[in-house]
């Protein structure tokens, strides 16, 4: 992939100041969808914050009405090709792999990262969030896994970190049937820390990071590496088998038809081939 070079390109603002980088989610005209391109450009931000010794902790939010309406829709042909089902399942794989990679590059940063969630938070926006070590959200914040209601697998670890942090019942609960849950609920099972009205939603979480700037930064590094080996042990073997995974709906019958239906603002008729 090309790199973007005007600053204006960039769907995800970085802000430094007072030893806390703000990444901004900047795409509000699309919900801030996501993309290959969103992909590549969070692993290009989580470098730049790594090795920035002026950064203590991060805060991700976002512009607009949501915080991230999830992955920007159309025909996932449109994305990866291959000569036959087989090459496809394999690129689409190696894909994935190198999506984890810049993911694991952006939650394993040194650094806290604390997100600021409001609006609609579904499908990969979800999982962005989920990738965050402290999550606060407005009252109005939407939860949702909806993947398999368009007939793909969850594939970014959003499942397995709701199964961290929630319980696997209710990593079930929401990835098998796509229910969106409120905010209270999110924070009734450990998905956020804190819930508040939407305009307080910036300060809370800028006085949380705060908080954490102002402490010995090795101590709280030290403090984020230690929880994460608990919290996230065989994770990335998981990870890596959720890449696999997800790869055989890649080619399925089911997975063009639910793009197909969602499109049109329609409910498919899977047929599991």
């Amino acid at each position: 992939m090309e790199p973007v070079e005007a600053e204006a390109d960039w769907m995800l603002r970085l802000d430094v100041a007072d030893g806390i980088a703000t990444l901004t989610l900047a795409n509000p005209p699309k919900l801030n969808a996501w993309s290959w391109e969103a992909t590549r450009q969070l692993g290009k931000r989580a470098d730049q914050i790594r090795f920035d010794d002026s950064v203590r902790v991060v805060v991700i939010r976002a512009e607009g009405r949501a915080f991230c309406a999830g992955v920007d829709l159309g025909m996932p042909e449109d994305r990866i090709t291959g000569r036959s089902a087989a090459e496809k399942a394999r690129n689409f794989y190696e894909g994935l792999r190198w999506v984890h990679e810049r993911f694991h590059a952006f939650s394993e940063l040194p650094q806290p990262i604390v997100a600021a969630v409001h609006g609609y938070c579904l499908g990969f926006g979800f999982e962005l969030a989920l990738m965050a070590d402290i999550r606060i959200a407005s009252d109005d914040a939407v939860f949702a896994l909806p993947e398999a209601q368009i007939g793909v697998s969850i594939d970014a670890g959003g499942d397995l970190r709701l199964a961290r942090d929630a319980g696997a019942g209710w990593a079930k609960l929401l990835a098998l049937t796509g229910r969106r849950i409120d905010a209270a609920t999110a924070e009734r099972i450990g998905v956020v820390q804190a819930v508040v009205r939407r305009e307080e939603l910036d300060e809370t979480a800028l006085a949380i990071a705060r908080e954490i700037r102002d402490n010995a930064p090795l101590a709280v590094q030290s403090i984020k590496r230690t929880i994460n080996e608990f919290a996230d042990k065989g994770l990335a073997d998981a990870m890596r088998f959720e890449a696999m995974s997800a790869s055989v709906e890649f080619v399925s019958e089911d997975m063009p038809k639910g793009y197909a239906a969602k499109a049109k603002k329609q409910t498919p008729e899977f047929e599991g081939k």
